[in-house]
């Protein structure tokens, strides 16, 4: 189908350089163009929901400084510190 399109100048000019870059005609380019534009795309798929996890809590109060050295001393002497 033959149709007529308002192009600007520098992009005609860049059209006319890609086409004969590509050995190909400007109508040939932009009918490519178009139709990767035009393509459908898929409808976005609604992802599962991201598994819970429930830690369990704290073991001890970190605000309580003694009992924070206390765990990391008793941790210390586990892993052979």
């Amino acid at each position: 189908m033959k149709t007529t399109l308002n192009i600007s100048d520098p992009v005609m000019a860049a059209l006319r350089r890609e086409a004969a870059k590509r050995g190909c005609t400007m109508s040939e380019l932009v009918e490519t163009a178009l139709r990767r534009l035009l393509e459908s795309k898929p409808a976005p798929t609604e992802l599962p929901p991201l598994p819970g996890f429930h830690g369990g809590g704290a073991l001890i109060d970190i605000a309580d400084r003694e009992a924070l050295y206390d765990a990391m001393d008793e941790y210390d002497s586990k892993m052979g510190r």
